[in-house]
């Protein structure tokens, strides 16, 4: 099992960047797939970008591409998703997720395909 902590969300304005940052506790960081999601108010929660087990493959959404990043450090059990030109409409609450599915080049897009979920962290982007 593994345990997922976000960080790195808050207040923005538009134009700017932020790098969110999930953190695993836990054995076998790099046996999951990892995956971003976001879910703004009155909205169900939907993927945003995947990274394969030893990050030498990702897969965003194509609404985010050009904007957003995933990378992971599995040396630091951490995933990463960058985010710049942010967008009042990116405003929500980011969520990530690992995946014990599939073979090491898995990306996961949908819900899901995910096993475990950490709390979110809030990104708010201003105009």
């Amino acid at each position: 099992q593994v345990q997922l902590v976000e960080s790195g969300g808050g207040l923005v304005q538009a134009g700017g960047s932020l790098r969110l940052s999930c953190t695993a506790s836990g054995r076998g960081f790099s046996s999951y797939a990892m995956g971003w999601f976001r879910q703004a108010p009155g909205k169900e929660r939907e993927f945003e970008a995947a990274v394969n087990r030893n990050g030498d493959s990702t897969h965003v959404r194509d609404s985010v591409k050009g904007r957003f990043t995933i990378s992971r450090d599995n040396a630091k059990n951490t995933v990463y998703l960058q985010m710049n030109s942010l967008k009042p409409e990116d405003t929500a609450v980011y969520y990530c997720a690992a995946s014990a599915k599939g073979s090491y080049s898995f990306l996961g897009v949908r819900r899901d395909e995910y096993d475990y979920w950490g709390q979110g962290t809030q990104v708010t982007v201003s105009t």
